[in-house]
Parts: C-alpha cells; sequence; structure tokens
C-alpha cells in the first residue's frame, strides 16, 4: 500500500465532474462517431474479415461455387466469355478497394453483367505482397452474386487479374424462362 498511500477516493461530485468531461471530450465523441459510422458501413457494405490469408504473387486465385458446371468454369478460366465490366483496383487503398469492389459487383448485377475483370495486380516486390490480390480472393467469395472467379489469361492481365462469372438477376433469369418456354410450346 506503500504507492497508493496518498490517494484518496473522489467525492460524488468530482466523479460526476470527471463523468461530463469525458462523454464532452471532443475525441471521444469522434471516436463514438467513427465507430457508429463504421458499423452502419459494414451493414451496407457485407465484405468483412480482419484477417485475410495472404496470396503470393504467382499463385492463381480461383473460386467455384456448387452447382457451377465444369464446362462454365473451365470457359471462365480460359478467358472465353466476353468481358462486359472491368475494374482497375491499382493504386486503391484496401478500404478503397472494399468499398469499389462491392459497389462493382452490385453495379455488373444491376446492368445484367455475366463476366467481368478485376484489375489487382500481383502485388510482386513489395514488403507486403499481394495485399489487394489476397483481399480480392478473400472477399469475392462472400458475394452470393459471384459465382465463380479465376485468374485472368495472360492477354487480360494475367496473375495480377481476376475473371469473376455473375448470377444472373431476376429480370434476365425471367427472360430466360419465357424465351425457353416459347421454344418449348409445339
Amino acid at each position: 500500500m506503500g504507492e497508493l498511500g496518498d490517494v484518496k477516493p473522489l467525492s460524488p461530485r468530482q466523479r460526476e465532474s470527471a463523468l461530463r468531461k469525458t462523454t464532452k471530450d471532443p475525441l471521444n465523441q469522434r471516436a463514438r462517431r467513427e465507430s457508429a459510422t463504421a458499423q452502419t458501413y459494414r451493414e451496407l457494405n457485407p465484405l468483412g474479415g480482419e484477417f485475410v490469408e495472404p496470396v503470393e504473387p504467382f499463385d492463381p486465385i480461383e473460386f467455384k461455387r456448387d452447382g457451377v458446371q465444369n464446362g462454365v468454369y473451365r470457359n471462365l478460366r480460359l478467358g472465353k466469355y466476353t468481358v462486359d465490366a472491368r475494374l482497375d483496383l491499382h493504386n486503391h487503398t484496401v478500404e478503397m478497394a472494399r468499398s469499389a469492389l462491392y459497389q462493382f459487383v452490385r453495379d455488373c448485377v444491376e446492368a445484367d453483367v455475366r463476366c467481368a475483370l478485376i484489375t489487382h495486380g500481383k502485388g510482386e516486390g513489395r514488403k507486403s505482397p499481394a495485399m489487394l490480390k489476397s483481399c480480392v480472393n478473400a472477399w469475392l467469395p462472400q458475394l452470393q452474386e459471384v459465382l465463380a472467379f479465376h485468374s485472368a489469361q495472360k492477354q487480360h492481365g494475367g496473375l495480377g487479374a481476376t475473371y469473376i462469372l455473375l448470377r444472373k438477376s431476376e429480370r434476365k433469369r425471367q427472360q430466360n424462362l419465357e424465351q425457353h418456354q416459347r421454344r418449348s410450346r409445339p
């Protein structure tokens, strides 16, 4: 008790005064506001994951949901589909890339884009290699609209870019259904 010998408890009035000061502290208010904003952002943008499994610069990235036909996936992997939209993440911070990727996928689905290309770079020759590539690899499977993705062919950016295959919009699905019903009628 030698070190705390001259410490006296605060009176109730002093405690109340100290509490009032901390809640009016501009830094404390800003921290609470940022925390609330971050929570809202997470609800709007579901891409999360504080820890992202690192991907090496020369490793391909790939993903395929159950139900995607092997032939469709092979054609995606070989770059045989027309790329209808492109997103370049070069010079983006991780947060900027997260936001851009999420919005890009939503816009693509809205515009009935089925195959898109994301250019993220290989991350070669940096102290933290392939950061955006690793993030893209972690984020895309979290989006239900993404059916499959694979590192691009050389002519589209190679290991520094990724093809993504997107789910059909409800409107496109309805059009296909109507078209096939017309064909099957005698």
